[in-house]
């Protein structure tokens, strides 16, 4: 299924997101400028390898501020066209509402600590990986997260290919977000089942991560009045 708008007007410019967007867009366009081996390289510098972490002589060689340094550039590092334009979409339709809700300086807060979230999970769950880690796509999900608990009942604009065909379908958050979790946790079982994160693809985990980090950041009490900023 693929989001194309949401029907949930805001009430302020979000130009963090629009930061966010361009930024992450730069940093590709830079990748697309490299060659494969400088690419390869690019990623071990600045993307997450988990096992770096659990290794001593990663922190001593490395020190605290260049050692931690890759749990954000990561952020902005993408693998290819659909996984930049796939993150991008997803940002571009829900992120406006959630920085509309927090605020736009509370907003920055919480997508990097979302993406944190994201990374420590994926680091907890595939520790002995060599394989680096790139995406928003862990801040996005908590974003995502965010979003099924703000607003539950907006109407999300929904590509779903049905057969050979696509139909547009206006879907509940609840119904596409709730879907969009369960086949990441479906997804992250099974590839620990099978031990593929550790051999590369997509770290489900740190979907997961994020998405669930997202749901704490903002979750209050049942009643709470709909305008009301929440604290985190």
């Amino acid at each position: 299924m693929i989001p194309l708008k949401d029907i949930n007007r805001s009430h302020s410019f979000p130009f963090i997101t629009i930061v966010l967007i361009l930024l992450n867009g730069l940093v590709f366009l830079y990748e697309l400028s490299l060659g494969q081996r400088s690419l390869s390289r690019f990623f071990y510098a600045f993307g997450v390898v988990p096992s770096f972490y659990l290794d001593a002589g990663y922190w001593q060689s490395s020190g605290l501020l260049a050692g931690t340094l890759p749990l954000l550039t990561s952020m902005f590092l993408h693998g290819g066209w659909l996984h930049f334009l796939g993150n991008m979409l997803y940002l571009w339709v829900f992120g406006d509402n959630i920085e509309d809700r927090v605020g736009h300086f509370r907003f920055i807060l919480f997508y990097f600590t979302c993406g944190l979230a994201a990374a420590f999970l994926h680091i907890f769950t595939n520790p002995a990986s060599m394989v680096p880690t790139v995406g928003a796509s862990g801040a996005i999900a908590g974003v995502l997260g965010a979003y099924l608990i703000l607003f539950p009942g907006a109407r999300v604009l929904t590509l779903v290919p049905i057969f050979f065909f696509f139909q547009l379908i206006e879907l509940p958050a609840l119904i596409f977000l709730g879907f969009w979790f369960v086949m990441q946790f479906f997804s992250g079982a099974m590839s620990l089942a099978a031990g593929e994160q550790q051999l590369g693809g997509t770290a489900w985990w740190a979907h997961i991560g994020g998405f669930v980090a997202g749901i704490g950041l903002v979750w209050k009490r049942r009643g709470m009045r709909q305008r009301r900023v929440y604290d985190y």
